[in-house]
Order: structure tokens, then C-alpha cells, then sequence
């Protein structure tokens, strides 16, 4: 035993054990030379009784600390305390050696360390004296172990197909995710160089290209087509990494490959999202203006002329205002089908926004080819479309721009496309236009016109004059008509014919009518405290009609102004209230209910269903000036009585307009018009009648 380590504790030679354990000892204290075997002892109780140096150093306890103590209280066993506990109990009790084992332990440092331990039962006679053991401390080996374990599990479980080669590029090993990635197996590829497998559709040259930036750079990444074993193409993501030893040589080759399928899909998606319509599924502005951009260089590489065309829906936004969104979003994906149907598959459909659709219309050989497609295109969306068990017949205004001769910008022709759409509207709507430089002056004289408008409501520059409402019979004023007049500051006082229709179309008459409608019963209120009780009758435009917010616009005029109720007459034209929903009905209904006083204005000049106007509760007809006008002709002659007769037998009154003449007003006076009014009425307006006021 070496001189530097501590005396082994024997026990006295007259102890009854010694003859048993002498050999033991003598062994130990052999063992002693080599310090990496600890040895360690416990009697029955778990009490220490042999400890030498290595244990001393393994365990962090001195022998003189160790000796007497309970073995428990130096080591610990964590997690398998209860396990090494069971084992020790065997021994006792069978006397049997068990198999040696790994042990996690902690001892006097607290640091945690593996152990190969063996144990054996020392005897006296047939009685178990001491159990031994013999421990060597293996915590580097064990966290080799476990790191080549930990190593091994990420390998094989990871979800990204791992490839191990040699430096020839012969596979050694893949991992699980490697054959349900691709199909193949371990056995198809183990022991073959990778390149040679062509599990992707690219040829040899790329990848001698990835080989040589391995080499170069020792790391490639990049995406490639891949083929499975059942020969199905799927995109991947792929890394290949040269891995070398401590000397920098190159060892081995690593590969991981990535499926991108879904990824790619989920990219495809949102793309698709982000460039078309979420109703229509068409492309939308932003991959509209891509392909003009692609038609574009093309005329500039080949001279090819493409068109683009602009196409509105005419009056779309009554079906929405009428039927609902959800038949409105019916009539959109229909009109859509219809459209990629009457175009080729080069061309491109697009739809912008509400009811505003644009076709690229790709090398086309002149304006003429342009006019077939538009023709088709109208032909196709004339025909009837089915909504809610009735039928909707929908035109369209189309304006047209070809390129190079109307822009050779998107933007430029877009505009020209959209300026040309306009003009087919105010023309008359459903028709095609091509774009022409007098065209975009007049547009630019619109806008100007919408922004003065903005500005007149914002300055309060509207004006009403108060045309009166003669009663025929006793030449009474028994109300008037408000009309509508613009005093701008430049141009002086205009007349609806100037300005109304920008105002429509840029949906201002909404808000500048209702400035009139309570104007109108604030003036009228005034001329009642001053003893003219007359009723005030206010043109309804078709978009006030159809507006959610009528009804509290006319509660707040008669609310705000005291005025009665009976005393004010709002004026529709046949075509609006005509429309046969169940809106319009609901509208007439509470506007009576309230008192208000309704009538149809310029009837004659639309459609009118007899069975329809019946169901209403109208107040009054008014004949449109164009059949005042031909009163003295064979035709209105018979035209105004037949009127006249119309409203009798709904019981309604009529009021003639645009009377100019005695011979007019005598005419009607002879067939039972009840009023009329007109400038021949202003003629005989008396001194200080009110209706000669302009507020």
C-alpha cells in the first residue's frame, strides 16, 4: 500500500470475521495502488466500514468522514434511490452477486457523476458479513453515451429527411424521415453515390454545380424539384453541408432535404389571395396592372397592340339598394362567369371594386377586334340573370383604350378605359365607347364640377325659388314647387340641368337634398305664421328615395321646421317609385303614414303598371311638360284627357306643368285638371304673394 494514502481501518485479529475476511482486505489494500477503483463497504444497517482513497476522491467524503456513517447519507442515488435500496435488500437476503450496473449519483459536492459499480456479499459462514463494491467513476463515457444517444434520436426522429455520405458521396445512412419523404427505403440507397439516384428532375450539370460550391464554400442551400419513388414531382428544400475533422480535411458529407409542398401551397394561396378577388375569384388591380405591365413590354420587344377595357354595371347600385348585398354579390359572380366566357384564354378579366370590371384584351389587330369582343361582351350580360325567383336584366357601359395609340402607360390607359366608360354612361348607358381626347376635357370639367359642388353645400351657395301651384277652378295659390338653383360665385345663378346630374353620379344629391327638403319646410313654415298655409311640394331624386336614411331626413325637416305634415308634398318620378320591391311599398307606406303628401312627377315618360299604382297611396298626378307642349296636337289632345282618366279612376288629382299659354290652361280647365303651373301661372300672381320671394 502506498506510504501517501491513509491506512486502511481493520478490524482486530480476534474478531470472529477476520479469517473470513483477511484475503479480502489483503486484496483491497492491493487495490489501493490503482486510485480509480473505489471501494467501499456497509454492514447490515447501510454503515460504512471500509472507504478508500479513490472513494474518498470519486465521492468527495474523506475516509475518516465516511467510516461509521450511513451510506445513504454520503450517496445519493436520485431518481433510482429506491431501486438501488431493493437491490441492496437482495443481497441480504439471497447472498447473490447481481449483474454490475450504471448509477447516476451525487455525493458531497453535489455535482451528479455515473458510476459502474459491481456489489458482492462477503460471508462468515452461511451469513452475509459485509457487501463490497467496487466502483469506477465513467461520467465522460456515460455523456458520450448520451450524447451519441441524444445524437441518435434527433437523427432518426427529426422531421426533415437527413442523408449521410462519404466523401465520394456514397450514402451511409438516412434517417426515417428520409424514406417518408421520399418513398425509398434505406435499402435502395445505402452504399450508392447521390448524385447518380436522380431523385430530382434536374440534370447532371447541377449537380456537379452544388458539389462544387460544397467544396469551395463547404455549405449549399437551395430549392429543387425532387421525385418520389412512386415518380410524383414535389418541391424541396435542400442542404447539403461538408462536414471535416479537427484538421479541416472533408470526412463526410451531411444532406438535409425539406418537403415544401404545403409551404408552397400555403405561399400559392396567400398569392392568390393577395393578386385576385375574394367574390369573383378574378384577378384583382394589383395583378391587373402586372399583366398590363407584362402586355406592355411585349408591345415594346414585338409591337403588339393590346386594348383595355372598362366595364360598369348600369344602375347596379339599385339591386343592392333594393334586393340586398347578397343579390347584389349573386349578380357580380355571374356577371364574372360571363365574362371569362366571352374572352379568349390569353386575355385577362379583372374586377376592381364594386361593379367596376377591366379586360386586357392581348394582341389584337385593331379597334375593330376590340368592338366584337365588347359587342360580346354586352350580348352575353343582356341575358336575363335568375335572383330570388325573378328575373334581372343587366346592362353594361364599356369604354375602351389601345395601346399605343390611347397611352402607353397603365395608368394612362387605364384612365383613358374608365374616361371612355363615362361617356357611355352619359350617353345613354349600355354601349361601348372608344377613348378620344375631348373625351378627357370633359371629364376633367366634371371633377372640377364635383369639387365646386363639394364646396357650394360646404358654403351654402344653393338657393330656392317657388314655383307656384294654381288651382284651375278658382285661380287660388295652393302651394308651390321648390326648385333647386345654384348661385355660384363665378358663373352667376345656374339651373339644374347644369349641375344635377354630376351631383347623381357623384352621389352629392343625397346631401344637397336634403339641405332642400329642409329648406323647403322651414320657408313654408315661414309663410304659414305669415297667413299662407301652402303646401310645399319637394322633387325626391332616385337616390333620395332608395336611401336608408329618407324617413329620418323627413322626420328631422318637419321636426325641426314645426311644419304639418299635410302641408308638404314630396314629388317621385314614375320610373322610382315604380321599381315593384318591397322597399319602395314599404317607403310610400310610412311616408303616408306620417301625413306626407306624395306624387308622381313627369308621368307619362316612364312605365306605369296600373296594378302597381293602385297598391300605392298617392296624392296627385303631375303630367309632364312634353305633353302640355303638344296639347294642341291630334295626339296630346287625346293623350291628356286619357290621362286625366287614368288618375280618376285612382282617385287621385292631376297637376299639369310647363303650362305657357291660355290655350293650355283653357284645355285642361275643359277636361277636369284639377291645378297647373308653369310661367303663364306666374303672370297672374298678385303684389305680395310669397311665392315671388326667393330666400
Amino acid at each position: 500500500m502506498n506510504a501517501d494514502l491513509p491506512a486502511l481501518t481493520l478490524p482486530e485479529r480476534d474478531n470472529p470475521g477476520w479469517a473470513a475476511l483477511d484475503w479480502l482486505y489483503r486484496y483491497v489494500a492491493a487495490l489501493e495502488l490503482s486510485p480509480a477503483v473505489a471501494i467501499y463497504s456497509q454492514d447490515y444497517d447501510g454503515t460504512v466500514r471500509f472507504w478508500n482513497h479513490a472513494a474518498a476522491g470519486l465521492f468527495g467524503w474523506p475516509v475518516e468522514a465516511a467510516l461509521g456513517r450511513p451510506f445513504r447519507e454520503l450517496v445519493s442515488h436520485l431518481d433510482r434511490q429506491a431501486e438501488f435500496d431493493a437491490m441492496m435488500a437482495d443481497i441480504w437476503r439471497t447472498g447473490q452477486a447481481p449483474a454490475p450496473l450504471d448509477w447516476k449519483v451525487q455525493a458531497a459536492d453535489g455535482f451528479s457523476r455515473w458510476v459502474h459499480a459491481s456489489h458482492f456479499p462477503i460471508f462468515r459462514g452461511d451469513q452475509v458479513q459485509q457487501v463490497f463494491c467496487m466502483a469506477i467513476d465513467i461520467t465522460l463515457r456515460a455523456e458520450a453515451e448520451l450524447s451519441l444517444h441524444r445524437a441518435a434520436q434527433v437523427f432518426e426522429n427529426c422531421r426533415d429527411a437527413i442523408i449521410i455520405m462519404d466523401t465520394e458521396y456514397r450514402v451511409i445512412s438516412v434517417n426515417q424521415a428520409f424514406a417518408d419523404i421520399s418513398g425509398f427505403t434505406a435499402s435502395d440507397i445505402v452504399g450508392k453515390k447521390l448524385p447518380s439516384l436522380r431523385f430530382g428532375v434536374h440534370d447532371v450539370g447541377f449537380y456537379d454545380e452544388i458539389r462544387e460550391r460544397v467544396l469551395a464554400e463547404g455549405h449549399w442551400e437551395g430549392e429543387i424539384t425532387s421525385v418520389r419513388a412512386n415518380g410524383i414531382e414535389y418541391p424541396a428544400w435542400v442542404a447539403v453541408t461538408a462536414i471535416r475533422d479537427d484538421g479541416g480535411k472533408v470526412i463526410n458529407y451531411m444532406s438535409m432535404l425539406t418537403d415544401i409542398t404545403e409551404r408552397k401551397r400555403a405561399e400559392e394561396n396567400a398569392r392568390h389571395q393577395a393578386e385576385h378577388d375574394g367574390l369573383t375569384g378574378l384577378p384583382n388591380r394589383v395583378l391587373f396592372l402586372d399583366r398590363i405591365q407584362q402586355a406592355l413590354a411585349t408591345w415594346r420587344r414585338e409591337r403588339k397592340c393590346f386594348a383595355v377595357m372598362f366595364i360598369d354595371l348600369d344602375r347596379f347600385k339599385q339591386i343592392n339598394d333594393t334586393l340586398g348585398h347578397k343579390a347584389g354579390d349573386i349578380v357580380l359572380r355571374e356577371v364574372a362567369q360571363r365574362l371569362r366566357h366571352s374572352v379568349r384564354g390569353v386575355d385577362t378579366v379583372s374586377r376592381l371594386g364594386g361593379d367596376e370590371f377591366v379586360v386586357l384584351l392581348a394582341d389584337i389587330h385593331g379597334a375593330e377586334q376590340a368592338a366584337h369582343v365588347a359587342g360580346n361582351v354586352m350580348q352575353a350580360l343582356a341575358r336575363p340573370i335568375e335572383l330570388e325567383r325573378q328575373e334581372i336584366v343587366q346592362s353594361v357601359s364599356i369604354g375602351i383604350a389601345i395601346c399605343p395609340g390611347d397611352g402607353e402607360e397603365s395608368v394612362t390607359l387605364l384612365h383613358h378605359a374608365d374616361v371612355a366608360m363615362y361617356h357611355a354612361k352619359q350617353e345613354g348607358r349600355n354601349a361601348y365607347r372608344f377613348f378620344s381626347p375631348a373625351m378627357n376635357d370633359h371629364v376633367v370639367e366634371r371633377v372640377q364640377m364635383e369639387n365646386m359642388l363639394r364646396r357650394a353645400l360646404e358654403n351654402r351657395e344653393f338657393v330656392l325659388e317657388y314655383q307656384p301651384e294654381i288651382e284651375i277652378e278658382t285661380g287660388r295659390t295652393i302651394g308651390v314647387e321648390a326648385l333647386l338653383r345654384w348661385r355660384h360665385p363665378e358663373r352667376g345663378l345656374l339651373m339644374p340641368q347644369e349641375f344635377i346630374p354630376v351631383a347623381e353620379e357623384s352621389g352629392l344629391m343625397v346631401p344637397i337634398g336634403e339641405w332642400v327638403l329642409c329648406e323647403a319646410c322651414r320657408q313654408a313654415r315661414v309663410w304659414r305664421d305669415q297667413g299662407f298655409p301652402m303646401v310645399v311640394a319637394v322633387n325626391l331624386s332616385g337616390a333620395q328615395f332608395i336611401h336608408p336614411n329618407l324617413l329620418q331626413a323627413v322626420d328631422n325637416a318637419l321636426a325641426n321646421s314645426g311644419l304639418d305634415p299635410r302641408f308638404l308634398d314630396l314629388e317621385v318620378t314614375e320610373g322610382v317609385i315604380m321599381q315593384g320591391n318591397a322597399t319602395a311599398d314599404d317607403t310610400v307606406e310610412a311616408l303616408r303614414q306620417r301625413g306626407v303628401q306624395l306624387t308622381i312627377d313627369d308621368f307619362g315618360t316612364g312605365y306605369s303598371s296600373l296594378s302597381c299604382l293602385r297598391r300605392f297611396p298617392l296624392s296627385k298626378l303631375k303630367i309632364d311638360r312634353s305633353f302640355i307642349e303638344g296639347i294642341t296636337t291630334p295626339e296630346g289632345a287625346e293623350l291628356i284627357p286619357a290621362i286625366i282618366a287614368v288618375a280618376r279612376s285612382l282617385g287621385l288629382k292631376v297637376i299639369a306643368e310647363g303650362v305657357e299659354t291660355a290655350e293650355q290652361l283653357r284645355f285642361l280647365r275643359e277636361h277636369g285638371c284639377d291645378e297647373y303651373q308653369g310661367h303663364y301661372a306666374s303672370k297672374g300672381r298678385r303684389e305680395g304673394d310669397p311665392t315671388s320671394q326667393r330666400p
